[in-house]
């Protein structure tokens, strides 16, 4: 049986729906729209859908993938307005297609990030931003549930594949990154943990991190 995936967006208060959560929204959406999909086998079926790359929680993005198996309810054309008519307000479905490349081929993430710094620090931050990712390596601490201690060191510079913009706008830094999504992955809050250790005296009080686009080994767009 063929599965489809949709393409959908995840902003505003959705960005604090959990993956888990996530999930469980996406499964009662079918149900409240009629629409039937495939369950797995076994004595406890459910729901088989799955998402390749969760989005970490505060992250907004316009170009999350789901893979499910569409039975019957719904055609490709007519299911994203179904479900957006039964999906909390922050999540919205932007188109349904038959599926294509495998997982494993979803490669690079592109990023925006803004980042605001206490008082007037944009410049500064720009400059010890763009000294950090020329650096040839860049080892930070990040969570581990394989480690011992909690903890594994990380050498981020070969994870990010390419820095696109670094600019200061009045008290804010926007970035755009293109960044490895897995096998490992590097996930933008690793990236800013070790820019805050780095640079204690550019204290961040607010970021907001944007998934853009997610691409193939030859960085064209994913699907």
């Amino acid at each position: 049986m063929s599965e489809q995936r949709i393409l959908f967006a995840k902003y505003g208060t959705a960005k604090y729906i959990s993956h888990l959560d996530l999930m469980h929204t996406m499964e009662r959406a079918f149900l409240r729209a009629g629409i039937a999909i495939r369950h797995t086998a076994g004595f406890h079926p459910h729901p088989y859908v799955s998402i390749p790359l969760p989005l970490p929680l505060g992250f907004s993005s316009q170009c999350e993938i789901m893979e499910f198996g569409l039975v019957s309810g719904s055609t490709m054309e007519a299911l994203p307005a179904q479900m957006n008519r039964v999906l909390p307000a922050g999540i919205e479905i932007l188109r349904c297609y038959e599926g294509g490349s495998p997982f494993r081929d979803l490669v690079f993430v592109r990023y925006e990030i803004t980042l605001e710094l206490d008082g007037d620090l944009a410049q500064q931050g720009e400059a010890a931003f763009r000294s950090l990712v020329d650096r040839p390596s860049f080892v930070v601490k990040k969570r581990s549930k394989k480690a011992k201690s909690g903890f594994t060191e990380v050498d981020i510079i070969p994870l990010i594949e390419g820095v696109e913009r670094i600019e200061a706008q009045g008290d804010r830094l926007a970035l755009t990154l293109l960044l490895k999504a897995q096998n490992p992955g590097l996930n933008p809050e690793v990236l800013l943990q070790g820019f805050r250790g780095e640079f204690p005296d550019l204290p961040i009080v607010y970021s907001a991190c944007h998934r853009r686009e997610i691409l193939d080994e030859a960085k064209q767009l994913y699907r």
